[in-house]
């Protein structure tokens, strides 16, 4: 199994363990980060089958799924999770997520957040192709993928069922060749 390690300036990226289910509880719990998601807040025990689904997926060859715990490298608290999918039927494409703690807002880290996922994905996984879907409303996600080098593709009407309903999801893509380590 391969671990995950990748580290930047202000965040670093590791496999999520059992450790990170309070620290992750506190961003899929919270109302105010799950806002964009298109599932409500996470009870502690659904967090808890969700790091042992990523642990799991972990071990899986060849992996397709990388559900990282966002470490601060200051202090190394876990202030959020990004998520890596390889996609099976076209490996050379990956869809990322993430999702940050609220007191982290604002401060620049989910612009750092996902240059660090493209990092990995580029560098690490030999990527050609990372994309992204977010919640039309969800503005900070916009400004942190264009600020990252993504490239808004356009949207996709009723993407996902959430518990409010249909939620249309704007895609931001970038390929290898466009993307610079900044």
């Amino acid at each position: 199994m391969r671990r995950v390690v990748c580290n930047g300036l202000r965040l670093g990226l590791r496999d999520v363990t059992e450790a990170d289910v309070p620290a992750l509880h506190a961003v899929y719990g919270d109302p105010a980060a799950t806002q964009h998601m298109p599932f409500a807040p996470r009870s502690p025990r659904e967090v808890a089958d969700l790091v042992g689904q990523a642990m799991e997926a972990a071990r899986a060859e060849p992996r397709l799924l990388y559900v990282l715990a966002v470490v601060d490298a200051e202090h190394h608290d876990v202030i959020g999770v990004a998520r890596l999918r390889v996609e099976p039927e076209h490996p050379h494409s990956a869809e990322i997520g993430f999702g940050l703690h609220p007191h982290q807002w604002g401060r620049g880290i989910g612009t750092d957040l996902v240059r660090l996922l493209l990092s990995f994905g580029f560098k690490q996984l030999g990527l050609h192709r990372i994309w992204g879907a977010r919640s039309p409303d969800n503005l900070p996600a916009q400004l942190a993928m264009l600020t990252a080098g993504m490239v808004e593709e356009g949207r996709i009407r009723h993407h996902l069922r959430t518990p409010a309903g249909w939620r249309d999801s704007v895609v931001h893509s970038v390929l290898e060749d466009e993307w610079t380590e900044r």
